[in-house]
């Protein structure tokens, strides 16, 4: 078994749609969907994500089924009922003298540097954040939705592997978005997303790359073959969008 993550292209998140290099980026990247063996496709609901797999499907030939369970990791935290947490979430936006709802996974590196337990591999589901957001009933809920699919191609969830219930060497596409990405991982590597979130950052369009290995005859784990490659990108002479990245040095001018 194959799986392939696919951020979407450099966004326009006002109008939840692709920039202009957003659109070169997806057409490269289209360029290259033969190669990349697609097989069969899944995408976001999400428009940003919709457009992104409408060019390789276009050059395809074919359909990518739209699961909403792949939108934007949707976890939210209201700081008004939580003050305390302002610390990893020091610069969140007010009206009207209130804190507007953010999402959960922007935390700043002071706060988890000291809080460790975000990072550990069973005691994020505890960690304070957790206790004050919906992120774990939404983790919960969206890997619950990937793993009746996995078992659709005959891998079942059993612990921290997965039992072959039916050998398959096919691909599945998934056409969606950096975090929610991170949670897959998280989850088949069995890592906190905390983890991921905070160290990856997979740039537009890029493409991870995860497979089965089964060294022992009925159990399954996935290994990453590839993690944000955007050789497309090179091939094409496009630069690689810096959405979801922050300055490289505290001096730059890129956002912090």
């Amino acid at each position: 078994m194959r799986l392939l993550f696919v951020r979407h292209g450099d966004p326009d998140y006002v109008h939840d749609t692709l920039t202009e290099k957003g659109h070169r980026e997806a057409a490269l990247l289209a360029e290259r969907a033969e190669d990349l063996d697609m097989g069969t496709c899944f995408v976001s609901p999400l428009g940003r994500a919709q457009a992104t797999a409408g060019y390789c499907m276009k050059k395809l030939g074919r359909t990518a089924k739209t699961l909403g369970w792949l939108q934007e990791f949707p976890a939210e935290i209201d700081l008004n009922q939580a003050l305390h947490l302002e610390e990893a979430y020091p610069m969140s936006r007010k009206e009207n003298g209130l804190y507007v709802p953010r999402i959960v996974w922007d935390v700043v590196p002071s706060y988890w540097g000291a809080h460790m337990d975000c990072m550990d591999p069973v005691r994020w589901r505890d960690c304070d954040i957790c206790r004050h957001s919906d992120t774990v009933e939404i983790y919960d809920r969206v890997t619950e939705e990937f793993d009746r699919l996995l078992a659709e191609y005959g891998y079942v969830r059993d612990g921290n592997i997965y039992r072959v219930e039916k050998e398959s060497t096919e691909t599945l596409t998934f056409f969606c978005h950096f975090a929610i990405t991170g949670v897959f991982l998280s989850y088949l590597w069995n890592v906190s997303p905390f983890l991921l979130w905070h160290s990856l950052a997979l740039a537009p369009t890029s493409v991870t790359e995860v497979v089965t290995e089964e060294r022992q005859q009925g159990i399954a784990c996935f290994r990453g073959l590839k993690l944000g490659d955007v050789s497309h990108l090179v091939l094409g002479g496009e630069p690689a969008s810096t959405a979801a990245r922050f300055c490289e040095v505290f001096s730059g001018k890129e956002r912090h």
